[in-house]
C-alpha cells in the first residue's frame, strides 16, 4: 500500500471547511447546548477542531465504534456500549463521525443513542461516500463527498497507520 503523491483533501480545505460546518450549525442552533459525541478514533482530529470553532456550550462524549478490517467494511459493527454517564435526555446530541461509509456503523450508534431520549440527533460527518451506502442514513452536515477509494490522514488510518497527516489521501495498493 502506499499513499497517493498528492493529498486529495488538503490541510487548507480541511481547516476552511470545519470552520464552516461549525458555523452553519452554531447558526442553525442558536447558542443552544450539545452533546458532541466522538466516534473514535477516526473522528477525534476532525471534532476537536470543531468543537474549538464552534461559539455555543459543548460537552464531550466518546465512544468507541470500528467495522472495518483492512480496506473493507466487515459489515459487522463493533461497539462499546454508550458510558451510563452520557447524559443526553432532553439534550441536544451532535454525533461526529470521520466518515460515512456503509452507513451501518452510524445507523447503529443513531439507533443507540435514540434510547436515550435526546431531544434530538444531528450527525456530522467529515467525509461522505454515498457510492458505499448499504443503509439508508445521511448526515445533516458534511465536510467533503468522495470517490469511493480508500483514505487516510487526518485521523483516518490503515492499521493504526497516517491517522497523524494534516491532509487526506487516498491509499493505493502498489
Amino acid at each position: 500500500m502506499r499513499l497517493s503523491d498528492e493529498p486529495i483533501i488538503s490541510r487548507e480545505a480541511i481547516e476552511s471547511r470545519v470552520a464552516e460546518l461549525a458555523h452553519n450549525f452554531a447558526s442553525a442552533h442558536d447558542g443552544e447546548p450539545v452533546v458532541m459525541v466522538v466516534v473514535l478514533k477516526g473522528a477525534a482530529m476532525f471534532a476537536c477542531d470543531l468543537m474549538r470553532h464552534l461559539p455555543l456550550p459543548v460537552t464531550v462524549e466518546y465512544v468507541h465504534a470500528s467495522s472495518y478490517t483492512g480496506t473493507q467494511s466487515s459489515g459487522e459493527v463493533n461497539l462499546e456500549a454508550l458510558p451510563p454517564a452520557v447524559h443526553v435526555r432532553g439534550r441536544h446530541v451532535l454525533l461526529v463521525e470521520d466518515i460515512l461509509d456503509t452507513g451501518q456503523t452510524v445507523s447503529r450508534l443513531m439507533a443507540e443513542l435514540d434510547q436515550l431520549s435526546p431531544a434530538r440527533i444531528t450527525l456530522c460527518t467529515l467525509l461522505d461516500k454515498p457510492s458505499r451506502r448499504v443503509t439508508n442514513v445521511s448526515a445533516d452536515y458534511v465536510g467533503f463527498v468522495i470517490p469511493d477509494r480508500f483514505v487516510v490522514g487526518y485521523g483516518l488510518d490503515y492499521e493504526e497507520q497516517y491517522r497523524h497527516l494534516p491532509a487526506v489521501y487516498a491509499l493505493e495498493q502498489e
